[in-house]
């Protein structure tokens, strides 16, 4: 149980640990159906008496969060919302924009030509032709020749990663990611069968050092990275920097899964470091998948994503994808090349407002939690915030008891570290971000931070 974390607070005992362990299963890192340790064998694990352990056991069921059955043990379950239940004043978990403005007209002007659309198949494995020609021609822009034939389209970027993953790996084979990182991203490559080592990426940026070591040392068969407007810290590699990696990776043998989701979510930053692909040599390119997306930039319900690899490598993913899904929905790709063809214009209204979003939460995080520590990004979706003390999870937990949902800090690694930070969006409505930035004060002031066991603010920040 070692997901639980620095889990006292100032509840009662039985109710802080029952309280953590609805806090980890909401948030993804104890899957439903997990199977709970045994009353006595978790209280010694714990060095807390049964009677404590019956306590929170008991409250769990009370809340329908765990099932017990005499011979079977106790089983997590998430427990079916009640009708009366509403959906959380501020949602914080999730880093979406909405709708970028003009997509609205986009579609509404698609809905004239459903004769034409509905004479066609519904779905396809590989992409609209024209769809591949305009994502091909933006790498192209950026000095990484592409046509067609290198662009495969995707049920999003989460499904061109798992794809990558299912296609390439084999049981056992090393990974290297971030930490932290995109959580679905590191479940979808250990589902794959991969064994997950990792490398820091802090708000600063890379220990390139460490992360080339890291290769040398691991040998991993992939390399999955976000090098612009890393997701949660929003931070972005150099050119030098991604030199040395493509370096270090053909060195070993390593493939390197580059999510480029967040590339184009640039607010202000002073120009723009080289794509992966502009810089692998033409007799590596073989070594390398690029994964793109609209759903940040244009709209999370724009289910269309793509991979950038060789022809070769396509066809490979080609042949894997029947298994899983049939092919994106040809209406999707059709929004998906009206978009395209104004995405310029398009993304300069999305950088208005994640720039006035950004700005609108540093002030409030700057003026009613001081204490924090808030880091100064150029571009992404949400800020990578330190709080001084290891109560990420803690302070999850007293945020969903007022109605704001927020992702503890540990759901982004795969040890249980970043309790020390908590990844806080800026992808709302002005008037909600003020709403849930009061409520962060509120539950942070609750958790009464210097008098928490184990939050000495003089411990080393967990990186």
């Amino acid at each position: 149980m070692a997901l639980l974390g620095e889990w006292e607070s100032a509840e009662p005992v039985y109710a802080a640990l029952a309280t953590r362990i609805r806090l980890l299963l909401a948030d993804g890192r104890l899957s439903t159906h997990t199977r709970l340790p045994a009353e006595r064998e978790l209280a010694d694990e714990l060095g807390r008496s049964r009677t404590t352990i019956v306590a929170a056991y008991r409250a769990l069921r009370d809340s329908g969060h765990l099932i017990s059955m005499r011979g079977s043990g106790s089983v997590l379950v998430l427990p079916r919302p009640r009708p009366s239940q509403s959906a959380p004043e501020v949602d914080f978990a999730r880093a979406v924009p909405a709708p970028v403005a003009g997509l609205d007209e986009i579609i509404h002007a698609l809905a004239g030509r459903a004769p034409e659309i509905l004479e066609r198949s519904g779905f396809d494995l590989v992409g609209q032709r024209r769809l591949r020609e305009l994502i091909a021609a933006r790498y192209t822009a950026r000095g990484a020749e592409t046509t067609p034939e290198h662009i495969m389209i995707t049920l999003g970027a989460q499904n061109a990663i798992a794809l990558t993953a299912r296609t390439l790996l084999r049981h056992g084979d090393r990974v290297l990611i971030e930490a932290p990182t995109y959580p679905h991203a590191y479940e979808a490559l250990g589902n794959a069968g991969g064994r997950l080592a990792s490398t820091p990426v802090t708000t600063m940026g890379w220990d390139i050092d460490h992360l080339v070591s890291a290769i040398e040392r691991v040998r991993p068969e992939l390399i999955y990275l976000i090098p612009d407007f890393h997701n949660p810290t929003s931070a972005s590699m150099t050119a030098e920097e991604r030199e040395r990696v493509i370096a270090s990776a053909r060195r070993n043998g390593a493939l390197l899964l580059i999510d480029e989701t967040t590339a184009d979510l640039d607010i202000d930053r002073l120009g723009r470091p080289p794509a992966f692909s502009s810089l692998t040599p033409a007799h590596a390119a073989g070594t390398l998948v690029s994964v793109g997306s609209l759903s940040k930039t244009i709209w999370g319900g724009l289910r269309v994503g793509w991979l950038r690899a060789e022809p070769a490598m396509i066809s490979r993913l080609i042949s894997r994808r029947p298994a899983d899904d049939l092919g994106t929905p040809v209406i999707e790709q059709l929004i998906a090349t009206e978009v395209l063809e104004r995405y310029d214009l398009l993304l300069g209204r999305r950088s208005e407002q994640l720039r006035a979003g950004r700005d609108l939460l540093v002030e409030l995080l700057h003026t009613q939690l001081p204490d924090w520590q808030i880091p100064d990004v150029k571009g992404g979706l949400s800020l990578w915030v330190e709080l001084g003390a290891p109560l990420s999870s803690a302070l999850a937990s007293a945020c969903q008891r007022r109605g704001v949902r927020i992702t503890a800090g540990p759901k982004f690694g795969i040890d249980g570290a970043h309790e020390r930070f908590i990844r806080v969006p800026f992808t709302a409505e002005a008037e909600r971000i003020e709403r849930g930035v009061a409520i962060l004060r509120e539950a942070w002031e609750s958790l009464d931070p210097m008098a928490t066991p184990g939050s000495q603010t003089h411990l080393p920040p967990v990186l």
